[in-house]
């Protein structure tokens, strides 16, 4: 995949669909599982942020955003995704009913970007894989840190699903998710972007079910098939039937019977670094990037 193409088998408008349509007040518990994680990896950053974005909190996480503004109570938050209704409906959620405490006494939140270049940390959990257009949002989340902010993301890796996908291909079904992006790949992309020392890792988790039914209702909450060749129209109750019947072959001896799907989850974790000049016989430099230049001491490229 090639740095500012969409993943090959995502459908764009199918993911703009899932990312307006409504969710329930909680995010899914996943999710908050993901961001509980990522959390831990927060204790090796020295930096405390006086401004920090969350993008995507309605389903990044609702509990993750309470946990950050305890670890970081002076810093100013700010609400924000591609899509600013979701963003109100997050600010909403956080704030609480007009007769609640928290509304009047709680941290104030903000919806939207702060202005650019001053966000200290952009916190981004398990989003990146539902986007139709991944170079161009890490270059939007580039431009709204500050130099040396640092930007905190996890994501669905390629094994996710694998047991599902296995059971599909034997069907000769499409298959049941769009193809995830390798934690490498996502790292080549972060340097493209323009940030610096990305670092990556991933971890797998297992998740086991009693059955068919509950497997479905988890994962219709954390998502949609987004695959471009995905089954087109409904499809009937002897459909349903059949693919409960698929879902039985998940099941594992060593784990009771119980059904068994896997997920791989990628963190990631990159600074943007100060910007450097060329060295040329003429460079012009942008007020912008003079001011963030003066602010962090950067130094001038010996690249030509």
């Amino acid at each position: 995949m090639s740095a500012p193409d969409r993943p090959p088998s995502l459908d764009p408008v199918a993911a703009a669909r899932w990312a307006r349509c409504c969710v329930g007040e909680a995010s899914p518990w996943l999710h908050e599982e993901v961001a509980s994680r990522m959390q831990e990896r927060l204790e090796f950053i020295k930096l405390q942020p006086t401004r920090w974005v969350h993008w995507g909190a309605r389903q990044g996480g609702m509990l993750a955003h309470a946990a950050l503004q305890k670890r970081y109570p002076q810093a100013q938050a700010w609400l924000s995704s591609e899509h600013p209704e979701q963003d109100l409906a997050a600010e909403a959620l956080l704030q609480g009913r007009w007769w609640q405490a928290k509304r009047w006494f709680g941290p104030r939140l903000h919806s939207g970007m702060p202005p650019e270049g001053q966000a200290h940390m952009l916190w981004a959990n398990m989003q990146l894989h539902h986007a139709a257009q991944p170079q161009n949002l890490l270059k939007t989340w580039h431009r709204a840190l500050a130099v040396d902010g640092f930007l905190m993301f996890s994501c669905l890796g390629p094994d996710t699903l694998r047991e599902l996908r296995d059971a599909y291909a034997q069907q000769g079904w499409p298959a049941p998710a769009h193809e995830f992006t390798d934690m490498h790949d996502w790292g080549d992309m972060l340097v493209e972007a323009g940030f610096a020392e990305p670092v990556m890792d991933m971890e797998r988790i297992t998740l086991t079910y009693e059955t068919p039914e509950r497997l479905l209702a988890e994962l219709r909450s954390w998502g949609r098939n987004l695959h471009v060749q995905r089954f087109s129209g409904l499809r009937g109750r002897r459909w349903l039937a059949q693919l409960k019947q698929v879902l039985m072959t998940l099941a594992k001896p060593e784990e009771g019977g119980r059904l068994t799907l896997s997920f791989e989850i990628v963190y990631g974790h990159a600074l943007k670094p100060s910007p450097r000049v060329p060295v040329s016989a003429q460079a012009a430099i942008g007020l912008d990037q003079m001011r963030q230049m003066l602010r962090s001491g950067a130094r001038i490229s010996d690249k030509v």
